[in-house]
């Protein structure tokens, strides 16, 4: 028993640590994601060491260690639960120049056939866009009624697992779908305006995912990319998508605070959207993030399509007074060149998109 404990306590730590090193690679990253998990073994084995083990040096030891581990798990998951500070307001109604947005995302998964559970949700959530990954052809094919619902719409179907189709009520006044690093991998950039006539403007992301044997530059890169380009935006906007990301990691925090973007998770919760499968391997995957032109009424975790992810629902408000008091980190020069190499690094990379080939 006491090997064991002390065989959780090097795991527990060493899975709390990696994460820190400024190393880009999926087998260091991949620790980003299970941190409410690392955090709950390392408490449950402290409770274990503190129970059954006898107070000698050893035992000191491991009990500091699982301290130390669950402490810095604590310090990156904590704000994205309900003792952490809300940055974005909540929504608490009235006032007459607002605007409500209802923004549905789901990442349909490609190789998932069980079409009627996403168009049945879509009905019934009977949002103002809807933001769909994954979708292939034959998805596309499937929703065709649902797609005739919307009378704005942006396609870009893919065998590849990188595509994308977006339905909105709102016009579209501009619309381009960009390949901002990868042929393979494309994004969308939308300038919608509201029945307010308001404008607001939307970036549609699914970055490469990060797989153990590769240095995740691709996903890195895009997300840095989109920050420097947003950064000096001064208008509504919203980031979505599945992000192969979790909230809390390096690479995420970094880029909030390069495109001054804001998370309106913190201080509400997780909304571990991914996956979808398995309870206990959970983290949150699909993220909006917002100017501070935005306050929140609701984020809601939908039941499961059929996909390895659920679908996420928000429902945002555009204050038109641009009054909304939210608190804005900002990137100091570190940051500013981090973003600036993964960049560069980034576009050197001529490698195949990752996981092309998964849904075939």
């Amino acid at each position: 028993m006491i090997w064991a404990i002390g065989g959780i306590a090097v795991f527990c730590i060493m899975a709390s640590v990696l994460p820190f090193l400024p190393i880009p690679h999926g087998m260091i990253r991949a620790f980003d994601f299970p941190r409410l998990q690392v955090a709950i073994l390392s408490f449950l084995a402290l409770l274990a060491a503190l129970a059954m083990l006898e107070l000698d040096i050893y035992s000191t030891i491991v009990i500091l260690l699982l301290v130390v581990s669950l402490g810095l798990q604590l310090t990156k998951i904590v704000r994205f639960s309900r003792l952490g500070k809300r940055i974005v307001p909540q929504y608490k109604g009235g006032g007459e120049n607002i605007s409500k947005i209802k923004l549905l995302v789901s990442n349909v998964k490609m190789g998932n056939r069980d079409y009627d559970k996403l168009i049945n949700l879509i009905e019934e959530k009977d949002p103002d866009i809807a933001l769909l990954i994954e979708v292939d052809a034959k998805w596309c094919e499937a929703l065709g009624p649902t797609i005739e619902k919307f009378e704005h719409r942006l396609l870009c179907p893919k065998e590849t697992s990188y595509g994308l189709l977006l339905l909105s009520k709102y016009p579209m006044v501009n619309k381009q779908i960009n390949y901002l690093l990868k042929s393979e991998v494309p994004s969308f950039d939308i300038l919608f305006q509201h029945d307010s006539g308001e404008t607001f403007r939307l970036i549609a992301l699914h970055p490469e995912p990060p797989v153990p044997s590769k240095y995740t530059v691709g996903r890195d890169g895009e997300l840095s990319l989109v920050a420097k380009n947003v950064r000096d935006y001064d208008k509504p906007i919203i980031v979505a998508g599945d992000l192969n990301d979790v909230a809390w990691s390096r690479t995420t925090r970094r880029f909030m605070r390069v495109s001054r973007l804001l998370d309106p998770r913190e201080g509400r919760g997780m909304y571990n959207s991914f996956d979808a499968r398995y309870f206990f391997i959970r983290w949150p995957l699909d993220h909006i993030f917002h100017s501070n032109h935005f306050e929140i009424s609701q984020i809601k975790r939908l039941p499961s399509v059929g996909s390895d992810h659920f679908p996420m629902f928000y429902e945002v408000v555009l204050i038109h007074s641009n009054d909304a008091q939210s608190e804005i980190d900002e990137a100091d020069r570190q940051d500013l060149q981090e973003a600036e190499e993964v960049v560069q690094q980034a576009e050197k990379d001529d490698d195949k998109a990752v996981g092309t080939d998964w849904e075939k």
